[in-house]
């Protein structure tokens, strides 16, 4: 019935330019219910949140009804929290200058007059509102000095709270990718956060990539594929292979990296005795073509080797060894490491590894520019050419060079600075969350590049606490805890479920020898 709906689209469809985005979706949420909302890279799901908040108009027929009234189309952006719609993205929009309570009144404070605030009353209502949430934010603190889960939590509470002030409804709270940057202690709080939400009446849409997280967490999830809608499904009785076969649009079976045979040979990496602040030491070798996984729980010191051993981050002692060169670790720059055969892709994508506002020509090109010039200098449609090339075999959707990296999405991006990388032929890898944000089927295309690679010959190090990613994908997982390797895992024993079992008791272990 309709009356039972907090949230009715029907007949959405967007186009930019002549490409059409959005074709005729329809999605509807029920009071009090967490719904999931999921869908490749590039299926629509990010537009079609944008047309809910208001920043993008839907093309003539779409109908959004909220508790069974018509919105406005397109929605003014300013009523948007009083039609009963609020947003937590990726980047929260926290201000990290600011106390927990201004954040809190954030958008008080920026749309009433408020000639004279009593802070200690203001202090005082935001630890009652902490406390109906069953959370422990001192509401004094500087949010810049919060965890990453606590600013989270802090983000969904605001939403939470934006509702109930100023909409007669318990509104629908909108989740985009929340929990990427979460350690699991971290998404476990968030979700009890989402059903305390639920429990006082609110709805809530669960936008994400992990099919696991949406299985546990929602009650229905709606599904989309180059922008159309593919099913809308009830949460607990379809599987995880279920869901991937909808969101990808065909059956995927398990990845079998890990279980193809290494070389005998002798080892091609060795990293001996790399230490530094929190790290250390650690000895490691790789043989040629071998698929190495780093893993740990969040501040084992697991994610800073692949920076230490680019130069990226300066190591106080240790050597590495490549082939029949060795090279101290403490001097190695990352224009030594790439003229020795290094390559580094970290996991800021648009911050360390890319620069999102540049074309992604310029992005992919820059390693290779001194092979694409001509007698007479660089040529923007030669870089573009061969950028266009290069997105072809990497799969990157839309191929279009000229556009800004930001502008594809998360998995698209990562495709296309993965192939930047690929095309110098590579002896060493080193990667920090290759597939973090990225959805199951350019996840796939990720974890074939790479395999291509070792099968090549590359050594390929991998740091990462996406457990079934190891688990298909390398030979070997090194395990750390506070700064050293604790435990290896290889062959039958190499597991999702062993990774993590490993991983959450590895505080509990002694160094591995």
């Amino acid at each position: 019935m309709p009356e039972e709906l907090a949230l009715q689209v029907s007949n959405l469809s967007k186009r930019f330019g002549g490409a059409l985005a959005l074709d005729r979706v329809a999605l509807s949420v029920r009071r009090g219910e967490v719904h999931g909302l999921l869908g490749s890279n590039g299926s629509g799901k990010s537009t079609l949140i944008k047309v809910l908040a208001g920043f993008h108009t839907p093309e003539p027929g779409a109908e959004v009804r909220l508790y069974g009234h018509h919105a406005p189309l397109p929605i003014p952006g300013p009523t948007v929290r009083k039609l009963g719609l609020a947003f937590v993205h990726q980047h929260l929009g926290l201000i990290p200058s600011l106390s927990v309570t201004e954040n809190l009144r954030l958008g008080d404070l920026a749309t009433k007059s408020n000639w004279h605030i009593d802070w200690a009353t203001e202090f005082d209502a935001a630890a009652k509102v902490f406390a109906r949430y069953n959370l422990a934010l001192d509401p004094r603190a500087e949010v810049g000095r919060l965890s990453p889960v606590e600013q989270a939590l802090l983000a969904i509470v605001r939403a939470v709270e934006d509702l109930r002030g100023v909409s007669k409804e318990p509104g629908v709270l909108i989740l985009d990718e929340p929990t990427p940057f979460l350690p699991r202690a971290g998404v476990e709080q968030l979700f009890a956060l989402v059903r305390a939400a639920v429990a006082e009446g609110a709805s809530v849409i669960f936008v994400s990539h992990d099919v696991d997280e949406v299985r546990e967490i929602t009650d229905r999830a709606t599904i989309l594929r180059d922008g159309k809608l593919i099913d809308t499904v009830d949460t607990k009785t379809t599987s995880h292979d279920a869901f991937v076969e909808r969101i990808i649009g065909r059956s995927m079976s398990a990845y079998g990296g890990a279980s193809k045979a290494l070389s005998a040979a002798e080892p091609q990496v060795a990293i001996e005795n790399l230490s530094a602040p929190g790290l250390g030491p650690v000895s490691l070798t790789m043989t040629e073509g071998e698929i190495l996984g780093l893993t740990g729980l969040i501040g084992s010191g697991y994610d800073a080797v692949p920076a230490f051993v680019y130069g990226a981050r300066k190591a106080r002692t240790g050597r590495l060894r490549l082939g029949s060169r060795s090279l101290p670790l403490a001097a190695i720059d990352p224009q030594q490491a790439l003229s020795r055969g290094i390559v580094y892709l970290p996991a800021d994508r648009m911050g360390a590894a890319g620069v999102g506002s540049l074309p992604v020509s310029d992005n992919v090109g820059l390693p290779v520019l001194k092979r694409l010039k001509r007698a007479i200098g660089l040529f923007d449609q030669d870089i573009a050419s061969h950028a266009a090339t290069l997105g072809a075999t990497a799969g990157v959707k839309p191929n279009i060079p000229t556009l800004p990296l930001s502008a594809l999405s998360g998995g698209n991006a990562q495709k296309a600075l993965l192939a930047k990388w690929l095309q110098v032929e590579p002896q060493l890898m080193l990667l920090d969350e290759p597939t973090q944000g990225v959805d199951v089927g350019a996840r796939q295309d990720i974890w074939d590049a790479l395999d291509r690679a070792a099968a090549g010959g590359a050594c390929i190090l991998i740091g990462s606490t996406d457990y079934e990613q190891l688990a298909q994908l390398c030979h070997r997982v090194l395990v750390f805890a506070r700064g050293k390797v604790v435990q290896e895992l290889s062959g039958a024993a190499l597991t999702k479920d062993a990774i993590a079992e490993a991983c959450f008791r590895s505080t509990t272990l002694t160094p591995a020898a």
